[in-house]
């Protein structure tokens, strides 16, 4: 419930002790609490938004956030940061300003995060130290409020590690869904786009239905080969392919994903094709990205995918 405050006196000298526990690497929890682009996304009880965000997480740098309630009254807050050390500590004071930018009432906050086995214990410490008569009514309501906020930052999290694990690429192409469908699953259309420029595949089995397997090995332009074995989880033609990828390359360590594929139409009548993969963990994807050049890697196949159908469209 709202701390019920009668007067500035009652507030000066007051603190909170707020903490949470996500499970999510410290340094991503510490780029969701000093980077304006992260805050603005979780900054406000449920209900409102932060239109504006300005967060400069430096000694000395200025804060100012603009909440906005459910109804459209906005809710100017200012001040600034005292103290940083990342990704662990920032010590910083806030406060509700009125209509002529002056402070009704200030807080010093001290951010703390600890990590452990992959998650980041979350401790929010905050000590009044100046209210103006009738601040009362608002800082009784902040630790419900930060509370608030606080669970919408685990939500926020929950999808920055989501994201943290993937790639996506999309592409859009002048020919009809079948046609791209069937480029996508017909093994002898497959061979000669596959891959990235100066790849070349060999298939020795691919059974697109629920449960087959596909086994292809990719040929690197430096002579490289790389076997990889998938097997599909779902098909739903010619809308949408799922399958469990694994491969390496040879002599070097294993890797895995889930690919999905989704073909969709488009207003114009062409294919929008959306490759997500998505790995066991963010260090995962970022391995593949940097030994394997995957992003660039998924350009040029469907890339080449593009030049693919434009030759079958002749025929």
């Amino acid at each position: 419930m709202p701390t019920k405050l009668k007067n500035p006196d009652d507030c000066v000298g007051l603190e909170f002790i707020i903490t949470r526990e996500y499970a999510a690497p410290r340094d991503l929890v510490w780029r969701a609490c000093t980077e304006p682009r992260h805050l603005a996304q979780w900054w406000g009880p449920t209900g409102f938004s932060a239109p504006v965000c300005e967060w400069d997480a430096r000694p000395g740098g200025k804060i100012f956030v603009l909440m906005r309630g459910p109804d459209g009254t906005e809710y100017p807050m200012g001040g600034e940061v005292r103290d940083v050390v990342p990704p662990e500590l920032m010590v910083s004071m806030t406060g509700a300003l009125d209509a002529a930018g002056n402070y009704l009432f200030q807080f010093l906050h001290t951010l703390t995060l600890i990590e452990r086995d992959g998650k980041t214990k979350l401790m929010m410490h905050s000590r009044v130290i100046n209210a103006t008569p009738g601040a009362g009514r608002y800082i009784g309501g902040f630790e419900t409020g930060m509370t608030l906020s606080l669970e919408r930052l685990g939500g926020h999290l929950v999808e920055q590690v989501a994201s943290a694990r993937e790639i996506v690429i999309t592409r859009e192409f002048d020919a009809p869904r079948e046609l791209v469908w069937d480029a996508m699953t017909d093994p002898e259309q497959v061979i000669h786009w596959w891959g990235p420029r100066g790849f070349t595949t060999t298939i020795t089995e691919m059974d697109v239905r629920p449960g087959g397997v596909w086994k292809h090995v990719m040929h690197g332009p430096d002579g490289a080969n790389y076997p990889i074995e998938s097997v599909f989880q779902e098909v739903v033609a010619p809308a949408r392919l799922v399958f469990a990828q694994g491969g390496k390359r040879e002599g070097g360590p294993s890797i895995s994903f889930v690919s999905t594929w989704t073909f969709d139409l488009t207003a114009s009548g062409n294919t929008k094709v959306t490759i997500r993969m998505v790995f066991p963990s963010p260090s995962a994807r970022d391995l593949v990205v940097r030994e394997f050049g995957a992003i660039e890697g998924g350009k040029q196949t469907l890339e080449r995918l593009g030049e693919h159908l434009s030759t079958v469209a002749k025929t």
